[in-house]
């Protein structure tokens, strides 16, 4: 959430980096609304003032045998007078909030505006594969193999869904091991939270309420703020961790790590370079989250970003990493940088995580604070993420960058160890 404050005082600011996203806002509406809270606060508390003047005169008046009478009929008008202006405040508050709620977040200032086309590819490693036979797709080599189940899949939960089986589940679960052992020997700290999470969630992470019907919900009741819905990322779980809390800012930076499923309604599309496991509606996805002070925080984003090329450059696969252009950046994100692989047989780069940096917009959603431990104040912590990894397009870009001329694959070095030596996966 931003600052009501900044934009209040500086709405052509606040504009003007809105619009690098796309976003145009008017802010006159909003400023009329707190200019007249702030008005009617000031009345109500000259009333409250006035209120209890008069009431520390009643005792004096009945010692002195005097009537009170009209004394009481004053308080009562006073306090409907004020009951009145309260509920006006709290109208006027709410519908601020909203607003505000609303709003995406500002972009960091060297971030070029508008969409894809203006990112920018900051590095490419490992070489492209290139093959001296006709190389096949992964999902006609995965079913060939056996190791993974499309049409069984598709039959136990519709579109969107596929089954691991074999050396293919094996493949998988050594993946998510070998992100679950790097990171732990980076010092993170490994969570398994909840899959299923109450509203308050979703908006502090930022995606509700505005990406509401975009995750699968539990319950039936039409105030959704009361239901739960499945989780669609584990970050959404851990930046909430310490909502509503004070953190001494010594115990700072946090750093978590998450395994577990994520479920998206996002997916669907029949487009030939969204088939197999591409896009699907449950995934597998090791998530990274850091909490940092507001110093700290650009040193977390490159921190996060180099441990996520860093596994991805020990698998030996071909990707780049691309700088997002404003407008490409989720609504809630101040800065992200996308880690991108090669997909041989579409010919393109697709996205295996996204390392993003949301400054306070969450901590402010969510109310995670930090106490500073030199003017004992407190402040907004800011709150990074990163996928370490999502397996989703690991895995086909793994089956098809490794693929040999019978059709195997070979399992890439770091994988061996969580799959009991073994070197090549063959019928």
């Amino acid at each position: 959430m931003l600052d009501i404050k900044l934009i209040i005082e500086n709405p052509q600011l606040v504009k003007e980096r809105l619009l690098k996203k796309g976003y145009d806002v008017d802010f006159d509406e909003v400023i009329k609304k707190d200019q007249q809270k702030r008005a009617l606060q000031f009345e109500i508390e000259s009333l409250k003032a006035q209120r209890n003047k008069v009431s520390s005169e009643i005792p004096s008046l009945k010692k002195q045998g005097l009537p009170v009478e009209h004394i009481f009929e004053k308080m009562r008008e006073l306090g409907d007078e004020i009951a009145k202006g309260d509920a006006k405040i709290n109208e006027l508050t709410s519908e601020i909030f909203d607003f505000v709620a609303c709003l995406p977040n500002m972009p960091d200032d060297d971030l070029l505006p508008g969409e894809k086309e203006n990112n920018k590819v900051v590095k490419e490693y490992n070489e492209k594969p290139k093959f001296d036979f006709e190389a096949k797709n992964h999902v006609d080599l995965c079913t060939n193999l056996g190791i993974i189940d499309y049409e069984r899949g598709v039959k136990l939960s519709g579109n969107g869904f596929w089954a691991y089986r074999g050396d293919g589940a094996r493949l998988e679960w050594a993946l998510l091991n070998f992100f679950i052992s790097e990171h732990l020997n980076d010092g993170y700290e490994f969570i398994l939270p909840p899959h299923q999470l109450s509203y308050n969630c979703g908006f502090g992470a930022g995606q509700f309420p505005k990406f509401s019907d975009e995750v699968y919900w539990l319950d039936v009741d039409e105030d959704r703020k009361k239901n739960r819905f499945m989780l669609p990322t584990a970050e959404t779980a851990l930046v909430n961790l310490y909502a509503n809390e004070i953190i001494d800012e010594d115990k700072l930076p946090f750093k978590f790590f998450a395994y577990t499923p994520c479920y998206r309604k996002e997916a669907g599309s029949a487009r030939a370079e969204e088939r197999g496991m591409i896009r699907g509606h449950q995934f597998n996805k090791v998530e990274m989250v850091q909490i940092t002070t507001p110093e700290t925080s650009d040193k977390a984003f490159d921190e996060l970003v180099n441990k996520a090329c860093s596994l991805m450059d020990k698998l030996g696969l071909h990707f780049r990493l691309s700088k997002l252009a404003a407008g490409d950046c989720s609504a809630s994100m101040a800065r992200t940088y996308d880690i991108e692989v090669w997909i041989p047989s579409m010919g393109i780069y697709k996205e295996v995580s996204s390392v993003s940096n949301a400054r306070d917009y969450q901590a402010r959603r969510n109310a995670t604070r930090y106490r500073n431990k030199e003017t004992k104040k407190t402040n907004f912590v800011h709150t990074l993420n990163g996928s370490g990894l999502a397996t989703s397009r690991v895995f086909p870009a793994i089956i098809e960058q490794y693929q040999n001329a019978d059709g195997s694959i070979t399992v890439p070095e770091v994988l061996r160890p969580f799959m009991g030596g073994q070197e090549v996966i063959k019928l």
